[in-house]
């Protein structure tokens, strides 16, 4: 028995069993990444965000414990939409294997960009909880737990099991592209397309540090950028979804759509419908606040003008 057992380990640790134990060297090092990731902008909020805001902004000495701890979220929070963004539309205009093929094209570009995503939305989750009082908002861990839920089938999946072993029609194979859910990982594109939405980040977290830091809503500077955050908002979050959904409806029902597993094809179509229910309704909220903004400076403008008349 016992040497039954021990020719079983032996078996197990084989060469040729490697890579069902193992993760290839491109996998580790996006597992690599998104750890760096998380430290880093725990780093960022913890250590650098202060230490950069006091020196250039004296307001933010004068800020409440918890006013400094968002303010603190949203500087990372901006630093992650910029530098995710721009990385976004690189893979956008000039990454051919994804545009061509976006349910199985080459995801490696794609890959790095969502594990560096990964790690800051782990890093966020983190940080919302232990502050819960301070920057706690339900909506923003619901938007985070279905982004990673989505991210899972592009990133974990494909890491975890690149040679694994399936079952299929009774028999068993190593070939990870027959098991729908495994192998280069999947639907790059789609992944790729939703990270344009941080390119609305910026402008909101702007509006609430003139807030925070007592900037009139009528001006000049609080003005600019709500009407450029309505703006942007609504081009990468809400113009884009015929964009979105037209291609979606362009692979519905190929054989590129079937070779994904039940678990991705829901995953993908739940987190898309999720997210843009949120952003409708954060585009309705944004939208009744710029018009109520613009109506304020207007009724401004007239009643200086007649009051100049009136001297």
């Amino acid at each position: 028995m016992a040497e039954g057992m021990a020719v079983k380990h032996l078996l197990y640790f084989a060469p040729e069993n490697w890579g069902r134990v193992a993760m290839d060297p491109f996998s580790q090092l996006i597992l690599l990444i998104s750890v760096v990731s998380f430290f880093t902008f725990q780093w960022l909020f913890h250590s650098v965000s202060p230490w950069v805001s006091s020196r250039i902004s004296p307001g933010f000495l004068k800020l409440t414990h918890k006013q400094k701890i968002e303010w603190n979220s949203r500087t990372v929070s901006t630093l992650h939409a910029l530098l995710v963004g721009l990385f976004c539309l690189y893979i956008l205009f000039f990454d051919e294997a994804v545009n061509q093929d976006p349910v199985w094209g080459d995801p490696t570009l794609v890959k790095i960009n969502v594990s560096i995503t990964t790690g800051y939305l782990i890093s966020d989750l983190l940080l919302i909880f232990y502050y819960w009082r301070a920057i706690g908002d339900k909506f923003f861990v619901i938007h985070h737990l279905a982004a990673l839920y989505a991210y899972y089938f592009v990133l974990v999946s494909s890491l975890l099991s690149h040679n694994r072993t399936c079952r299929q029609d009774g028999k068993e194979t190593t070939k990870s592209e027959q098991c729908g859910c495994e192998g280069q990982g999947m639907l790059p594109y789609f992944a790729n397309f939703r990270l344009l939405a941080e390119f609305s980040t910026p402008c909101v977290n702007q509006r609430w540090f003139f807030e925070v830091l007592g900037y009139s809503k009528s001006s000049k500077p609080n003005m600019a950028n709500g009407v450029l955050m309505a703006a942007v908002f609504f081009l990468v979050r809400i113009a884009v979804m015929p964009v979105y959904y037209s291609r979606m409806y362009s692979v519905y029902g190929t054989d590129a759509f079937y070779r994904v597993c039940f678990g991705g094809r829901s995953a993908w179509i739940f987190s898309s419908i999720c997210l843009d229910i949120m952003n409708v309704m954060w585009m309705h909220k944004i939208f009744r606040g710029c018009y109520k903004v613009l109506q304020a400076s207007r009724k401004i403008k007239l009643g200086s003008q007649e009051n100049g008349k009136t001297d």
